[in-house]
């Protein structure tokens, strides 16, 4: 499997776009591994903040109509991470949005893999979230016209939102005071971890030595997070960014990510002989590619993935192997769906393979 990997990738054009062997050593591989962690991480807390922050306006929005429905669910989708699909997903299990949204949401989503490809390639990151946001909208509205009647399972609700007893309230002025006074461990780790963040970045050690967009885009994100665990109160930064993001995210993308690029690092060494040029005809590689694609894309998980948004990143595969990755996962929003109707799992993830796959396709074709 590993040689035909190699192969495939290297006959697609790797060995002669990425170097990585003539800049990065096993150090400078780890440091990368760090800082894409830790713009997920910023990310992820202001992310966090802002669905506490908006607590309860998507279950409004997701109830008024069907096309708001559609609308709300790939905005929610849209959102990095898996805050939203879980929303979504826990939604539908209430019997508030139809199969057609959740079908919107989980195409405009992909993931943790979002945060990664904001990091590494913002542009056409957020041009590829439009497009899935529109084929979301398009493809859910046929969906409940020509297949609700398969797909839609009996709602169970044994998925409830997280309701705390006690108010969670984001910005309290008259306890900050004595929050620090009483500083807990959760805070003085996040604060200390944030603020090594932020000053790396203002040294340059991360991504660049220029003031460009994404040293400024780190800098102003690490200062936002920073406020926000410095004046959250206990109770918001225990159960929503310690237990929740640092805890169960933050070191399953590092590991994703240190593991991505380790795999880049060592198969990119062989992949610049030329030995490993001459295997499957480079036209023939990339329709092997896709189908690789749209396979690990039904994996109901964030982390596999990643393989391809790096390889897109150094030019081992073309965008349309990208783009039908993208459209097939879901990071892990379907998770609950799973757990809720097997046959709507299935259903959904059958139909976002072929999609997936008609429209990779497609986009080769035209050799986008």
């Amino acid at each position: 499997m590993l040689n035909m990997i190699r192969r495939i990738f290297g006959c697609i054009g790797w060995g002669s776009n990425m170097h990585i062997h003539e800049s990065h050593g096993i150090i400078g591989v780890i440091g990368d591994a760090a800082m894409i962690t830790g713009f997920v991480f910023v990310i992820m807390l202001v992310v966090e903040y802002f669905n506490v922050l908006t607590s309860g306006t998507f279950q409004r929005t997701l109830s008024r109509n069907r096309w708001g429905q559609y609308v709300a669910g790939v905005a929610l989708g849209a959102i990095p991470g898996c805050l939203g699909g879980f929303a979504v997903a826990s939604m539908y299990s209430h019997g508030i949005i139809s199969v057609g949204a959740v079908i919107a949401a989980m195409i405009s989503t992909t993931g943790d893999e979002s945060f990664v490809m904001l990091a590494t390639f913002p542009k056409k990151a957020l041009l590829i979230t439009l497009f899935l946001m529109v084929l979301g909208i398009i493809t859910g509205f046929l969906s409940d016209i020509l297949f609700r009647r398969w797909l839609t399972g009996e709602p169970v609700c044994d998925q409830k939102f997280e309701v705390h007893s006690e108010a969670c309230e984001c910005f309290a002025t008259g306890r900050i005071f004595s929050q620090w006074k009483k500083c807990s461990v959760a805070r003085g780790v996040l604060w200390t971890v944030l603020s090594v963040f932020i000053i790396a970045v203002i040294l340059g050690q991360w991504e660049t030595d220029k003031w460009d967009w994404t040293r400024i885009t780190l800098l102003v994100l690490g200062i936002i997070a920073l406020f926000i665990v410095s004046t959250v109160p206990d109770h918001f930064l225990e159960k929503h960014l310690w237990a929740h993001v640092a805890r169960k995210h933050v070191p399953k993308i590092f590991a994703w990510t240190l593991g991505a690029l380790m795999v880049m690092y060592f198969i990119t060494g062989p992949l610049e002989k030329e030995s490993f040029h001459n295997g499957i005809a480079g036209y023939n590689a990339r329709w092997v590619a896709l189908v690789l694609a749209c396979v690990v894309g039904l994996i109901p998980e964030s982390g596999p993935h990643l393989i391809f948004v790096f390889a897109y990143a150094h030019g081992a595969i073309p965008f349309g192997v990208l783009l039908a990755n993208c459209v097939v996962q879901d990071g892990h929003g379907m998770l609950p769906i799973l757990a809720d109707s097997r046959r709507v799992f299935i259903g959904i993830k059958t139909l976002k393979f072929v999609l997936g796959f008609i429209i990779g396709g497609i986009t080769l074709l035209i050799k986008l």
